[in-house]
């Protein structure tokens, strides 16, 4: 059974309510349809009733199990401005500025979250990355104790002697462009979360990756890293996290005890934090494309609920796996 058959069964035991914002969507429609009769998720779908009927009947689907809600005509609409009124209050937001965000599909998607009428959101399909995150970072906010928000790729290679029988998660590859070293360890717990909660890791090694093993080179970038493993071993002393390794010492068993002999990471890695976002989105592409291996996601983590982002080129399957990944985040 493949990772992405494991993640749907998994979501199929446990179903969430998952807020799809992109409902007059071509291929958010038809991905609808393969998870309701798949039974991946209670689905809320967002967007002009009329529109969405039309989408139906024209693709003949069977979207009956949906709950469909226009954001314009919302029967909580009221107690929902209300809300985000007292949430913006000191960013001066009026009741009539807060009317129209949530005459948006891609806000009212997030205060639902946020109100507790839902569990989860999966956008992006037709907004970009900022349009997805930046109402859940104003809505939902981030998790307590995390102050970013980071991007992991579940990558499914073909190399079963590597990582978790081939299994990686690679972070931060889509959000912090930069992050500082206290970001970069909160980046390494999210991500050995992210492991166990959707690739069925049951034991994240976590290497933070550099230029450097253990010293091997002296540098204010490897000093960095340095730092961000100490914090992340410090706040998660229950983790299996180490670093700063080079990307052959974090994978290789035989580089990992000649380089770094006392690690218990080193030659056994299968979550790597990337130093920074150039690194992480260009290594996951050459893993990709140059490896032949699978990438999911990305998967937004960080957020005080899962709310995550497609690429406007998905498709239709990339949506329902991406749902059922969204479901195994849930609490």
């Amino acid at each position: 059974m493949s990772l992405l058959e494991q993640i749907r069964n998994k979501a199929k035991q446990n179903p969430k309510r998952i807020v799809l914002p992109e409902a007059a969507s071509e291929r958010t429609i038809k991905a609808a349809d393969i998870i309701l009769k798949e039974g991946l998720a209670e689905l809320i779908l967002l967007g002009d009733l009329d529109i969405i009927a039309e989408l139906e009947k024209k693709y003949n689907l069977d979207l009956s199990k949906a709950e469909k809600i226009d954001p314009k005509n919302a029967p909580k609409k009221a107690e929902y401005i209300a809300k985000l009124v007292e949430l913006r209050k000191s960013k001066g937001l009026t009741a009539e500025q807060a009317e129209e965000l949530l005459n948006q599909e891609i806000y009212f998607g997030p205060m639902m979250i946020y109100m507790g009428d839902a569990d989860g959101e999966v956008s992006g399909a037709e907004h970009t990355t900022a349009d997805t995150v930046r109402p859940a970072l104003q809505i939902v906010k981030t998790a307590p104790g995390v102050s970013v928000v980071s991007g992991a790729m579940v990558m499914v290679t073909k190399k079963d002697e590597f990582g978790d029988n081939g299994v990686f998660i690679f972070a931060d590859v889509a959000i912090t462009p930069n992050p500082t070293a206290e970001q970069l360890a909160e980046i390494a717990i999210c991500s050995a979360e992210t492991a166990q909660k959707v690739a069925g890791i049951k034991e994240p090694k976590v290497a933070l990756l550099s230029f450097s093993t253990k010293g091997s080179a002296e540098h204010e970038l490897a000093e960095k890293v340095i730092k961000a493993t100490k914090i992340a071993q410090e706040r998660r002393p229950d983790l299996n996290i180490d670093g700063e390794l080079q990307g052959d010492a974090a994978i290789v068993e035989k580089v990992g005890v000649k380089k770094a002999p006392n690690s218990t990471v080193a030659g056994k890695a299968n979550v790597l934090v990337f130093p920074d976002l150039q690194a992480g989105n260009i290594g996951y592409k050459l893993v990709e494309r140059l490896g032949d291996a699978e990438a999911v996601g990305p998967i937004l983590q960080g957020l005080g609920a899962p709310v995550n982002d497609l690429s406007r080129g998905c498709s239709v399957e990339d949506i329902v796996n991406l749902v059922a990944i969204t479901v195994n985040q849930c609490k």
